[in-house]
């Protein structure tokens, strides 16, 4: 999330379904790893491009195909040729980042979501459902599916006896369960900004509070339109998602309210850190004026008592010419009456808390 992209879009007039490697991920290798687990077993190797027209789910089991790098469009293209995928489908994957959305096309459908994990940049991961499969795209190395791995490897709870479409809820489930850190370190964030506009107001503060509102604004982007695509799941009705899996999916539902909720208080914390921050740096600016306001208003009885013998009238041609000039004693008394002007204002203005 330090970073931002932009969307990458295809020149004007290109063919519909035309698929063209991610800019970002170029000269990066494609991993494929399939997985391949029924009640009794589980199956987990690599997979290399030329092995993609043999795999096939297996019988009365499901087969996940979880492909990490978006830098070669054949592998998109033949994984999608081998199970049916659409075009259309095939091209949303490569053009990142796209909106999340849940797109139905027939005997399959496809999910993209998005990965939050701060500090990095947001990251795309898109799903293909079908009948006994699954199949995973990301951008890059490192994921939140371990978890998910971990269950089925280990046999824990009831991934295993469960189809591909419980398969894609747990997916969908880890990634939003990963926004929850990135959130709570945002969270850690804002409250330290707290402090910091509290007691340094300073340039860097407010460009700190910036990058704050623009990552809290990648996470929203994230989360409000994940929460319409898993409405859009539980809504329509499909036979690659079972009612039992709607149940489960309703919680991923209820995950990205909580989401937003999370998102709406931060996002308002940090624009009231700016409004602070302005606050504080006016206060700031009035402590100045005011102790500078103080020493000019010191000084204005001493520059007449200094204006007033500085006029050198002569003391011979009158007596009433300031006689102080020709007094032994005129130089100090004038100091000493300066003096006392000066501590006597002091003293005033501390009676009247002015400083």
């Amino acid at each position: 999330m330090a970073r931002r992209r932009r969307k990458r879009y295809h020149p004007p007039g290109t063919q519909p379904g035309t698929l063209t490697a991610h800019a970002e991920a170029q000269g990066s290798p494609v991993r494929i790893r399939a997985l391949i687990y029924d009640a009794g077993r589980v199956e987990e190797r690599e997979v290399s491009p030329a092995e993609i027209p043999s795999l096939a789910p297996p019988e009365g089991g499901v087969l996940w195909l979880d492909v990490v790098g978006l830098s070669d469009p054949s592998v998109v293209r033949a994984i999608g040729d081998r199970f049916g995928f659409h075009p259309l489908a095939q091209e949303d994957v490569l053009n990142v980042p796209q909106r999340p959305k849940v797109e139905w096309y027939g005997d399959h459908l496809l999910v993209v979501l998005r990965e939050v994990r701060y500090p990095e940049p947001p990251e795309q991961v898109s799903f293909f459902l079908g009948d006994r499969l699954v199949v995973s795209f990301q951008e890059r190395p490192g994921d939140c599916f371990a978890p998910v791995r971990d269950r089925l490897q280990q046999g824990k709870g009831r991934i295993r006896s469960e189809g591909a479409d419980f398969l894609l809820y747990s997916l969908c489930d880890a990634v939003l369960d990963s926004f929850f850190p990135t959130l709570e370190k945002l969270g850690d964030a804002v409250e330290e900004m707290e402090e910091r506009v509290l007691v340094s107001p300073v340039p860097e503060t407010f460009v700190a509070i910036r990058r704050i509102k623009r990552e809290l604004l990648s996470v929203r982007h994230a989360v409000w339109p994940a929460r319409d695509a898993l409405n859009l799941l539980l809504i329509e009705e499909h036979a690659l998602i079972r009612p039992g899996t709607k149940v489960f999916l309703r919680d991923c539902y209820d995950h990205t309210i909580q989401l937003m909720d999370m998102v709406e208080t931060f996002r308002e914390m940090a624009s009231g850190l700016v409004d602070e921050y302005m606050s504080a740096v006016s206060n700031r600016m009035n402590e100045i004026m005011k102790v500078l306001t103080v020493i000019a208003t010191l000084f204005i009885p001493l520059t007449f008592i200094v204006g007033l013998y500085g006029m050198n009238f002569d003391t011979k041609a009158s007596p009433w010419n300031m006689p102080e000039l020709t007094w032994a004693y005129g130089y100090p008394a004038v100091l000493l009456v300066m003096a006392v002007a000066a501590g006597g204002m002091l003293y005033y203005f501390r009676r009247k808390k002015w400083f």
